[in-house]
């Protein structure tokens, strides 16, 4: 077995030169070990060679716990559950396992990890055990170091210890667990005084763990060392009995305040949850994703979300009613997927709440505890320090323990913002302090708090926690600079790091927040397809921001051809679920089309930008000529003359060519009744065969409008716009809206065939083109769906004892939205299936040669099982070019469109 490598390349160093907070600092090497042997080869090289270690999970912490100037390990590939026993609840895992896959193994037994942050399908036990994650469920089942049972790690010495509960290790013949036992015994007055006096105090050495009266519990005590005492290299952890019955009451309150004032009185119905959520946030969800996004909440601006569960149904049912006696506004939610709304809703609070405010907002404050008898006037305070300021926020958080999250408005890409923000974490310091509260109430101290530690802690605490630092970890090499000899808080900041801002570009990536929902463990729904292939940092959202970041901070990367770069954004797919699925709202496909055209602007492109990225082209000059369609029509269907056409295009030769349109499309004859609907035929409708735009012709004819055909090309530029050439597809778009921009200003509703085509008129075309014009048509474009479902009158054909399965065209679902067609198939009464991933196709993406594997792998996540599943008789439903080119490709169905679907029968 050969030693781990450190990877010093600038794209592995610019990937891990974050995490989820506002730090930025960039390590010398990267290590991902596979296996245990790989780590701790990899831990005694680095401190052999005197190089810092940063341990690293999912990389969502968001106090800088996870950045360092060393080694940055990630564990994430060390997933193992080594062992589950259901009859003592333990479970023994590597460092990498995801909390969520935990509690997915243990729900086959009715068991559950019990603390539970809102990232918890990506964050990893490791990382929970060195922050003491606690999450929403901790009130009810702790936090880790309630759950931790036994420890194996490598000391800073490299000394190698296996830690357990309920061992006698007052004897231990540690060296290091010998010095800890004598430094506490010097020190119980002082630890019995400024340690463990309420839940929530997670900031500092959990130190009171070590008492007498607590049995010298160095397993605990670990816990929260933020990897600055060991790196764990295995844990045991007692799981938690999952009760079969849940019921959410949401309380509302007049303020958020108000709302925190109520905390105690809840508390004595024993939930298991009891979160704060600001009206605030509400309102960009609605914003975002419309209003029924959000389940109806009683009045208030503030609201408690409580969750009480029990194995009686009629129990839980009980205490929820009596909980609601005398409270002005409640609401008692039974139904799980309306509670899965909510949850949902409050585990994406911190990317909401990061856009919700005018200016972007940031962590930094995030996660400060006071008892909570005194945290509506904590919260009180807290907003009155942030108006004296000049800053803005939004709290909200786990209310039933005192914990307060908020993303604040920090000023930090302006002159002197550093220099505010100090000011302000000091002053939130002295506030938290007088309060009697934490600093951390769950994240850890990090870099953002840890020199905050003086104005919480007494002098003597502080050097106590030097001795248990140089007894651990002598030489200083693990996680330096937290929690002992920190740097200032206002030290190593991102965002005051960019040199050079690249117009919006930069505040588009500088948007990402490093939670991570992008890298959640299994096959998520859509963001980001490659990443579920890869499973690699370089090819998530998050991974992808991390690298346009340090292009805009311009000293590791400082060019957008840069093979960084290239790499970070080579596997991007382009897909948009960023877009919407995001909290924060990144869009890595716009961004790579703008990083694109500045790489290649002016300069020789790469093949495939002059073939498929000036597709529409290449399709005109022989739809113009039917004889050379035809002609090339009989061509590709000779082997060898295919696949030595394609390569010659740069296309994968195991691609198949689509059949070019022969004959013009036949737009009939419009009738001389109803509504004048207009029918746009995209540069693929026209460009190659298919029925799409004659059975949108009848559908619509069939529905009692006028529908004519628009006879005039109008190309929306998108094979330019995905390939970067931005200039030309600006000129496209100019020349199309020549054509569609009279039809919009007399009124007359424009129906595309194409949904990625429509797409691009309601996102892309505003920016690429500063017209009036384009208003205009952006609010005419319509799918076909939107059209019928506001056609009075008309109904779909029955399809009832038919299965459709539907495969929504990625740009359709993140900017069209797909909830109108979803409901107009439920409308025909068949069994619908929708696919809820990518196709894997994605233009330009997967015909290029080096991405056909990923592409068929991606297909494989979600559509090629869905077709599989599907009777043989199923209809498969594709709106997309794409789409219905990779199901051709890749499988033996054939898809048809929406308007094939509903076309009258000849």
């Amino acid at each position: 077995m050969g030693a781990p490598a450190f990877d010093r390349s600038t794209l592995s160093r610019a990937l891990y030169s974050s995490d989820a907070s506002l730090y930025r600092v960039v390590p010398e090497a990267v290590c991902v070990p596979a296996n245990t042997r790989e780590l701790t080869d990899a831990v005694d090289r680095a401190l052999a060679d005197r190089l810092p270690v940063t341990m690293r999970g999912a990389g969502t912490s968001c106090a800088g716990n996870a950045v360092g100037p060393g080694l940055v390990i990630d564990t994430r590939r060390l997933d193992g559950i080594v062992s589950l026993d259901p009859s003592s609840a333990r479970a023994v895992a590597q460092p990498g396992v995801v909390q969520g896959v935990l509690s997915i193994a243990g729900r086959a037994h009715g068991l559950r990890f019990g603390p539970d942050p809102s990232t918890a399908n990506r964050c990893t036990v490791g990382g929970m055990i060195g922050n003491n994650a606690c999450g929403s469920r901790a009130l009810g089942y702790g936090k880790t170091s309630d759950v931790i049972e036994g420890l194996e790690l490598i000391a800073g010495t490299g000394e190698r210890l296996n830690l357990r509960r309920g061992d006698d290790l007052r004897t231990h013949p540690s060296p290091i667990v010998q010095g800890l036992h004598r430094l506490t015994m010097a020190n119980l007055g002082l630890i019995r005084t400024e340690f463990g006096r309420f839940a929530r105090q997670v900031s500092g050495y959990a130190l009171h763990h070590l008492l007498p009266e607590h049995g010298f519990d160095v397993t605990r005590f670990l816990v929260g060392s933020e990897g600055t005492l060991g790196v764990i290299t295995r844990a045991e952890v007692r799981l938690s009995h999952d009760p079969g019955h849940r019921c959410l009451v949401v309380l509302g309150y007049p303020t958020l305040a108000d709302a925190a004032d109520a905390v105690p009185s809840v508390l004595a119905f024993r939930p298991t949850a009891c979160e704060g959520l600001d009206a605030r946030i509400v309102d960009v969800v609605r914003a975002r994703h419309g209003a029924g996004a959000v389940p109806d909440l009683p009045v208030g601006a503030g609201w408690l979300l409580v969750e009480l569960a029990g194995d009686d149904a009629g129990e839980v049912a009980d205490r929820a009613a009596a909980l609601t006696i005398g409270r002005a506004a409640a609401r008692v939610i039974a139904e799980p997927a309306e509670q899965a709304t909510l949850w949902r809703l409050r585990s994406d609070g911190a990317g909401y709440a990061a856009i919700a405010l005018t200016d972007p907002a940031h962590p930094g404050w995030e996660d400060a505890a006071v008892p909570t008898e005194r945290l509506g006037d904590y919260l009180r305070d807290f907003e009155q320090l942030l108006a004296e300021h000049g800053l803005h926020g939004l709290p909200y958080g786990h209310f039933g323990e005192g914990c307060v999250h908020c993303r604040i408005d920090f000023p930090l890409g302006r002159v002197g913002g550093a220099a505010g923000y100090r000011r302000f974490v000091e002053a939130a310091a002295d506030l938290v302090a007088s309060y009697g509260g934490s600093l951390s109430g769950e994240h850890g101290d990090g870099r953002a708090r840890s020199a905050l530690l003086e104005r919480m802690y007494s002098p003597a605490a502080l050097n106590l926690f030097a001795q248990v630092k140089a007894l651990f970890d002598p030489g200083d090499l693990l996680n330096p600079g937290v929690m002992v000899r920190p740097a200032a808080v206002d030290a190593d900041l991102r965002l005051a790091q960019v040199a050079h801002p690249l117009d919006d570009l930069a505040a588009d990536v500088h948007r990402c927040s490093g939670v991570g929902r992008c890298v959640a463990a299994g096959a998520a729904d859509g963001m980001c397809p490659s990443y579920q292939v890869t499973r690699r940092e370089q090819d998530s959202t998050r991974g992808r921001a991390r690298v346009l970041q340090e292009l805009a901070n311009g000293s590791l990367i400082t060019s957008p051809r840069s093979p960084a770069v290239i790499a970070a954004l080579d596997l991007c797919l382009a897909c948009k679920a960023c877009a919407t699925e995001c909290p924060t709202g990144v869009d890595i496909a716009r961004d790579k089309a703008k990083v694109l055209h500045r790489a290649y602007r002016g300069r020789l492109r790469p093949l495939t930008h002059y073939t498929l990225g000036r597709l529409p082209t290449w399709t005109d000059l022989f739809t113009n000529h039917p004889p050379l369609a035809r002609l090339a029509n009989a061509l590709a269907t000779v082997p060898w003359l295919r696949r030595t056409a394609l390569r010659a295009a740069g296309v994968d030769a195991r691609r198949g060519l689509p059949r070019l349109r022969e004959r013009p499309i036949d737009g009939g004859t419009p009738g001389c009744d109803g509504l004048e609907v207009a029918v746009w035929a995209d540069s693929f409708s026209r460009g190659f065969e298919g029925g799409q735009v004659e059975a949108t012709l009848q559908v619509l004819a069939a529905a009692g409008y006028r529908a004519r055909l628009i006879e005039q090309p109008a190309c929306c530029g998108l094979p330019w716009i995905s390939t970067g050439q931005l200039d030309a597809a600006a000129a496209r778009l100019t020349a199309a809206l020549d054509v569609l921009a009279p039809l919009a200003a007399r009124g007359v509703p424009i129906v595309g065939a194409e949904p990625s085509c429509l797409a691009v008129w309601r996102d892309e075309a505003s920016e690429l083109v500063r017209d009036a014009r384009v208003g205009h048509v952006r609010d005419r474009v319509l799918t076909l769906a939107e059209l019928l479902a506001e056609t009075n009158g008309w109904t779909p054909p029955d399809l009832t004892g038919r299965t459709i399965v539907a495969q929504p065209h990625c740009h359709h679902r993140a900017v069209l939205g797909w909830a109108t067609d979803a409901a107009l198939l439920r409308r025909t009464g068949a069994d619908v299936v929708t696919v809820t991933g990518c196709c894997g196709l994605a233009g330009n993406f997967g015909m290029e040669h080096g991405h056909y594997e990923t592409s068929v792998a991606v297909a494989g996540l979600h559509l090629l099982p869905a077709l599989a599943d599907a009777p043989a008789d199923a209809l498969v439903l594709a709106d997309g070019f794409s789409c219905r080119t990779q199901i051709a490709d890749l499988t033996v169905r054939r898809a048809i469109t929406l308007a094939e679907l509903l076309a009258p029968a000849d």
